[in-house]
């Protein structure tokens, strides 16, 4: 995999300063970020990289550091962030993703490494904000057993689409999710943000208004043409999943495997923006 100069010039600006240090710094990026997305594209374990890529613990360390002290990708700038769409999918975990070392995980890590027990075994899930082309605003990452109402509010709270001048974009004009995020805590939390909500009301809610005749009050009415347009979360998780370590997670640590949703949802952009397949 490697970066044509069009690419490297959009994915450059995004990654942390190569200023040396004492003890110097790690060398070009330009040909350690594709190490990382070989890394993750093909499901290869990191001992196991090509030597063209360099020393695989290199490799390693560098996508570590650079989850700890990068900062928001300026890629996200002219995305759509009137529109976006939510939804959560399950990842299967490897058994090698179990066992992470309890000391020694850097600030933020969970005790859990948000890694869950379900009834197909370890899973993960993967909770998506995307915009209106199928590319992603936001996401959270928690175990494959919870649900998704309680990560709801966390995926759009990460919601920072930066602009061309100003602050960056938080709050978009219409959120568009499934009955899963229906609850009045929801949409209480969205009306709150100036956030239209568009989803279909559960089956007992609408019986629960029925029930209370006047007092509940007349049945929402759902706008069913746009809420069409809400595949365009669950597309945007059918493309990381055709990433195999991504689909498949081996990784122990949730700071690293979250680097690489990073670093996957950076070459899925610059794919669409240059007509890159990304993929190869």
């Amino acid at each position: 995999m490697s970066l044509t100069d069009a690419q490297w010039a959009r994915i450059e600006p995004s990654l942390p300063d190569r200023t040396p240090k004492r003890g110097g710094r790690w060398r070009d990026q330009r040909l350690g970020d594709p190490a990382s997305a070989f890394t993750f594209r093909t499901g290869t374990r990191w001992v196991h990289l090509p030597e063209k890529y360099g020393n695989w613990r290199g490799v390693y360390n560098r996508l570590r550091r650079w989850a700890v002290d990068g900062r928001p990708s300026p890629l996200l700038v002219g995305l759509d962030h009137q529109r976006g769409s939510v939804d959560s999918t399950i990842f299967r975990v490897h058994r090698h993703a179990a066992g992470a070392r309890k000391k020694g995980d850097p600030a933020g890590e969970p005790a859990d490494h948000a890694i869950g027990r379900s009834r197909g075994g370890l899973s993960a899930k993967i909770h998506l904000a995307a915009d209106g082309r199928c590319r992603r605003l936001a996401f959270g990452l928690t175990g494959g057993q919870a649900s998704e109402a309680p990560a709801f509010t966390q995926a759009t709270a990460r919601l920072r689409v930066p602009r061309r001048r100003g602050r960056p974009r938080t709050r978009p004009d219409v959120i568009l999710a499934d009955k899963a995020c229906s609850s009045r805590t929801i949409r209480e939390h969205l009306r709150s943000r100036r956030t239209r909500a568009v989803a279909p009301f559960r089956a007992d809610q609408n019986s629960h208004r029925l029930r209370r005749g006047s007092r509940g009050g007349r049945l929402p009415v759902v706008d069913r043409r746009r809420h069409k347009q809400r595949n365009t979360a669950e597309r945007c998780s059918n493309r990381l999943k055709q990433w195999r370590e991504i689909a498949t997670r081996c990784e122990k640590t949730l700071t690293v495997y979250l680097a690489g949703v990073h670093v996957v949802g950076i070459f899925l952009r610059s794919a669409r923006r240059f007509g890159w397949d990304g993929l190869g």
